[in-house]
């Protein structure tokens, strides 16, 4: 159990260091107006928490830094979360404001959080294993040319143009598409191309007279990509941390972030509500230098996205994790309103 004294002292160097980058001394402390010790007092006060695991001594300066231990302790114990009503507002205006469709929501969530904080944001689909298809369209523009529509149960719609070759007969694309439509409804978007392949493709045989054209064409229209659920804001913002000077830590960052599948199930795994992962309490390799703050918001009462926030274990918790609650209640009532108007 830590005494006042190291508490307080503790507090100190946390905050210094969050703000500066520097290590902190004992010189530094004493000179702080609601410090009343000095600095030899200080000094063995550092040495204790610095035993103990709280600190660490760096080689370069006769400062302290914080352990992720001390980081954890701080989390735990001592931070009183801190937002501005400037803050709340722009979050507030963010959400509420003319956004019609989830996408703009949740993409526009991750952009001004990232503004925020200057840290890289990703907010995670609710449960992106879970989304199901709720309908495919293809909507000829012309004889020659269309756009295919896929619309999920969360709202995602994801749509792109084709041209359509002379030998398929739009009949039977228009068949094709009805029966995917009353076979596909309901099915996760992960499993569309395993029940395609193992379920649809027969009876599509059946019924649609020229069927490996169209077949081909249809599924290369809708099934070669799943539906993007992961948003992410402020890729380049850790290239502004001091931390980020070693190259290779930039290159592991950089590739864990275009691996989807990864984050989705590093976030996936989070449990309601609010939870930081400081270093080394992160299981991924790429983020043990970091730390992984997350809020959980809802879609429906069974649907749950993940909010996140990567940046050096040297964060601003006490804006953070403000700000993460206040997203999420934001985010939750925004889309509860969605969900309710679309469903």
């Amino acid at each position: 159990m830590l005494t006042e004294r190291q508490i307080l002292i503790l507090q100190v160097i946390i905050d210094d260091f969050i703000q500066t980058a520097q290590p902190v001394g004992s010189r530094a402390i004493s000179k702080k107006a609601d410090i009343p010790y000095s600095s030899a007092t200080i000094r063995n006060v550092m040495a204790d928490l610095e035993e103990m695991g709280f600190l660490e001594k760096t080689h370069s300066s006769s400062g302290r830094v914080p352990s992720e231990k001390g980081y954890r302790f701080y989390v735990d114990h001592l931070l009183s979360p801190q937002i501005t009503q400037e803050d709340v507002n722009l979050i507030r205006h963010v959400i509420h404001d003319g956004f019609f469709e989830f996408e703009q929501i949740v993409q526009k969530s991750a952009e001004v959080l990232s503004d925020l904080t200057n840290y890289t944001s990703i907010i995670l689909g609710p449960e992106i294993f879970e989304t199901k298809l709720k309908q495919i369209q293809i909507v000829t523009l012309t004889p020659q040319t269309a756009v295919a529509i896929l619309i999920t149960n969360t709202g995602h719609v994801e749509h792109r143009s084709f041209s359509i070759p002379k030998e398929i007969d739009p009949a039977d694309l228009e068949k094709m598409v009805n029966i995917l439509n009353d076979r596909l409804y309901g099915v996760p978007i992960v499993r569309l191309s395993e029940k395609l392949n193992s379920e649809v493709m027969e009876l599509l045989k059946v019924y649609v007279n020229d069927f490996e054209k169209s077949y081909d064409y249809v599924k290369a229209a809708f099934f070669n990509e799943h539906p993007v659920k992961l948003y992410i804001g402020g890729k380049t913002n850790m290239l502004l941390q001091p931390e980020f000077k070693d190259i290779e830590k930039v290159r592991s960052f950089y590739t864990m972030i275009e691996k989807e599948e990864e984050i989705a199930n590093l976030l996936k795994a989070k449990t309601d509500g609010i939870k930081v992962s400081i270093g080394h309490e992160n299981k991924v390799e790429a983020i043990k230098d970091l730390s992984l703050i997350t809020a959980t918001y809802h879609l429906s009462d069974e649907q749950m996205g993940t909010i996140a926030l990567i940046g050096p274990t040297r964060m601003e918790y006490k804006k953070v994790i403000t700000l993460l609650n206040a997203l999420s209640n934001e985010m939750t009532e925004a889309l509860y309103l969605w969900y309710k108007n679309n469903d």
